[in-house]
């Protein structure tokens, strides 16, 4: 398994490198298979990010921020674990901020 540092100043930037990272992973193109993100949360506090690469033929790639030792580690199809980030200064974490723009809309609308 692969660790790196690295600085991401926002979550633009953490979106950017997590896709990258996935995708890289796999030898997919960036940016062509879409991303689904979740807050997780810890006593009700959010406490990271679970993101998920929805891949060719039903292939699932995943990601998971998490928030306290801003670590993001990185698993194959299989569920293998393929990488770990260490962050050498990350986002803010805040509820109404993790979600791309597309799934907020999508969520206040169901509501």
């Amino acid at each position: 398994m692969l660790t790196n540092a690295r600085q991401l100043h926002n979550l633009k930037d953490l979106r950017k490198y997590v896709n990258e990272t996935l995708c890289e992973s796999d030898r997919l193109v960036t940016d062509t298979f879409p991303v689904t993100e979740r807050i997780v949360t810890r006593g009700g506090r959010p406490c990271g990010i679970f993101f998920c690469l929805h891949g060719p033929s039903s292939v699932k790639l995943t990601a998971i921020w998490e928030t306290d030792t801003n670590t993001i580690l990185f698993y194959g199809s299989s569920g293998e674990r393929t990488h770990k980030t260490e962050l050498e200064s990350a986002p803010t974490l805040e509820p109404s901020s993790a979600q791309p723009p597309a799934e907020k809309d999508i969520r206040a609308a169901a509501s």
